[in-house]
């Protein structure tokens, strides 16, 4: 039985062999072509495209028509592809998949609990999320009647980290050769005026939340964004994620949210590491 390996640590035993953390090459034995072909078919449909014909999957997945037809069919026989003419979407299937990684980080829901109090609190938005990739990922949200992005955040929600408070806060985590191999990789794009654009610049924003603890974004996502995060520990000290305040910029002034909204955070960071053991729960 394989046991369930935590985001920090580099082994997990199978009956008594060892599994290292080496990610696989496409060209490894043990990699599986057709599962990766597979998740790549299901994650072509997004918010803009939420429906497809089978020459835009294929062209979207830079799949020839009949690999990427026999993809879709087998979805489609699983249960996860609905199909209508000549168009295919995803069903109400795939969330079990997201279900999956929720029910097994079962530390998510005592944070939730923790974000809803920010949320009753202070009357802003409160999330926890990971670093996957470029990206962080949203895992659980306790959000505010007002809203601050064009797009809805909810549970699995992608943004990238390079401009977020929450992912610079979890970029401040990485070793030094980590974090130098995400900056040189990373495409720094100018999302709105305040938007860091330069490698050695945002090298040097991620030093100062290492020595601070913490993290503020202003507007560089989107205007009138405005947010802090700092990371969440288990008690062992596995990293479990960033938990952030995120509000209005025109409403709520910078040294507001530093002097307050910052203070809260540590605290409920703390308190998380003091009822959480590890990773596992």
């Amino acid at each position: 039985m394989l046991e369930f390996c935590p985001l920090n640590r580099r082994t997990c035993i199978n009956q008594g062999e060892t599994m290292d953390d080496k990610v696989l090459q496409p060209d490894d034995r043990d990699y599986v072509s057709a599962l990766a072909s597979g998740l790549k078919v299901l994650l072509a449909f997004d918010a803009a495209h939420p429906r497809m014909t089978l020459s835009e999957v294929a062209a979207r997945t830079a799949m020839d028509r009949a690999k990427a037809r026999r993809f879709l069919l087998t979805l489609h026989s699983l249960g996860y592809m609905r199909r209508s003419g000549r168009q295919f979407e995803l069903t109400p299937q795939v969330l079990q998949l997201g279900h999956a990684y929720q029910a097994s980080n079962q530390y998510s829901a005592v944070i939730q609990h923790y974000l809803q109090d920010i949320t009753a609190e202070l009357g802003e938005s409160s999330s926890l999320t990971v670093l996957d990739g470029n990206d962080v990922v949203y895992v659980s949200r306790s959000a505010a009647p007002h809203r601050l992005m064009a797009i809805t955040l909810v549970a699995g929600t992608r943004l990238p980290a390079a401009y977020t408070s929450m992912g610079r806060v979890l970029l401040a985590q990485m070793t030094d050769q980590a974090l130098h191999d995400f900056v040189e990789r990373v495409p720094l794009e100018p999302h709105t005026a305040f938007s860091i654009t330069a490698k050695e610049a945002l090298r040097e924003e991620i030093g100062k939340v290492r020595g601070q603890g913490y993290a503020m974004v202003d507007q560089e996502l989107d205007l009138g964004l405005r947010s802090v995060a700092v990371p969440v520990f288990a008690g062992n000290g596995d990293l479990l994620g960033a938990i952030n305040i995120s509000t209005n910029a025109s409403r709520v002034p910078t040294q507001v949210l530093l002097n307050d909204y910052l203070p809260k955070l540590q605290r409920v960071a703390q308190t998380v590491r003091s009822v959480i053991r590890s990773a596992l729960g």
